[in-house]
């Protein structure tokens, strides 16, 4: 096998991995048995600290939502727990029916036409709109602006870096731009209004692409009508942390791109006996059709957490939706007000859903803050540079945790 693919070991094979991810610093024996496994195992589980054990204010595109119990007891049904993918409708009708659900949750909270059935996570989910853009424009220029999570931009760039007509830029788009790339909220929490840079793509003739992190800025936030692809992470509504990832990606994009859309797409139609029925319309997949006219390489969908998704969505409703939206913003509001009060402190942003960036006194390092916090078993948001708290508050911050949090702060102010 080493010889079939150029290789002259296993370590060559290996060469692009980073030496620490290898496994070398993990300092663990080479074979045990079950039972000692196990025992090393929750050692080093122990080590953790849960998000619930303490005050948690870490966001940045991962955030500790409430999944309520009812979400975890229905994705764990045999039927849809050990079924792969729903090849044959005939006997998925169940799988079917929850992915076309999804997708018309998805199409509608955006404001888009079509969604397909989920993808991987949020940054491959951009970086296939980028590819989907490039496809349509026939350009390789792809524009970002402001404040695009730093994550997402290192997937991009590796996707980008294996195509040589293709180039990455920061900036408003122009003539040779395929599309422009725009967060909203952006990494930092401020809110975007798209309106102008519409009207640059169409002057330019580029597509909109509109990324978002936080699936539930939705309920609050008008949906991103104007975008041509709106794509982004939905691990907010019904699926877990999971020590970041796995994670739902959501895809979705105007009527006329739809047969450029990667992944795949389930629709409605009737069976021979005109009963109402789900099949997938659409497969652009390598798996289905001539690898180099797929629209894409990701081989399969999150199903399972797009279950969840729906299912939390469903329990929700509309109007649980949008309240929910306007409690994580209530509790951010709230934040910002009492961190507000604390000499030397301000907030940076002028708008915000339910996470915004912290100016802390020149005297105080971000970094060992967060890390002196952590001790206490507060975790204080994402140290931004050398005096910058990037903070995210949802449902599950209590008043008692914003207190325990300023009182942490104000005692090393």
């Amino acid at each position: 096998m080493l010889e079939a693919v150029g290789v002259k070991n296993i370590n060559e094979l290996y060469n692009n991995v980073p030496q620490e991810a290898r496994g070398a610093s993990f300092n663990l024996p080479n074979h045990q048995g079950e039972i000692e496994v196990e025992r090393i195992l929750t050692t080093l589980a122990n080590k953790n600290q849960p998000a619930g054990s303490g005050p948690f204010f870490i966001g940045g595109g991962c955030y500790n939502h409430h999944v309520p119990a009812t979400v975890d007891h229905i994705i764990q049904r045999s039927e849809f727990l050990t079924a792969y993918t729903p090849y044959q409708p005939e006997i998925a009708q169940g799988t079917l029916t929850a992915i076309f659900e999804y997708q018309t949750m998805i199409a509608n909270s955006t404001g888009m036409d079509v969604a397909n059935a989920s993808m991987y996570d949020g940054a491959t989910s951009v970086a296939e709109a980028a590819l989907m853009a490039k496809r349509i424009k026939r350009k390789g220029k792809i524009n970002y602006i402001g404040n695009l999570n730093p994550q997402y931009l290192e997937v991009l760039q590796t996707y980008i870096s294996n195509f040589d007509d293709m180039q990455l830029v920061q900036g408003e788009p122009d003539a040779d731009s395929a599309c422009v790339i725009i967060q909203n909220p952006d990494y930092y929490g401020n809110i975007q209004g798209l309106a102008d840079l519409r009207t640059k793509c169409d002057e330019v003739g580029a597509l909109l692409v509109v990324a978002v992190t936080e699936f539930l800025s939705l309920g609050l936030l008008p949906a991103p009508g104007e975008a041509d692809i709106v794509a982004g992470e939905a691990q907010s509504i019904g699926v877990p942390m999971s020590y970041g990832g796995p994670h739902l990606g959501f895809f979705a994009c105007k009527q006329q791109y739809l047969r450029q859309m990667p992944g795949r797409l389930c629709g409605e139609t009737v069976d021979k006996d005109g009963r109402r029925s789900f099949v997938l319309t659409l497969n652009t997949r390598e798996q289905h059709i001539r690898r180099e006219k797929a629209t894409s390489n990701i081989c399969t969908n999150q199903g399972l957490f797009a279950l969840a998704f729906t299912i939390h969505m469903a329990l929700l409703g509309e109007h649980g939706f949008k309240k929910l939206a306007k409690l994580n913003h209530k509790i951010a509001c709230n934040l910002a007000d009492e961190l507000a009060k604390i000499p030397g402190i301000s907030i940076v942003n002028k708008t915000y859903f339910n996470e915004f960036l912290v100016q802390l006194p020149t005297s105080i390092n971000a970094t060992e803050l967060v890390n002196k916090l952590a001790n206490q078993n507060i975790f204080a948001g994402l140290a931004v540079g050398d005096n910058q708290l990037l903070l995210a508050a949802t449902e599950m911050v209590t008043e008692e945790h914003i207190s325990q949090l300023v009182a942490a702060i104000k005692a090393e102010v």
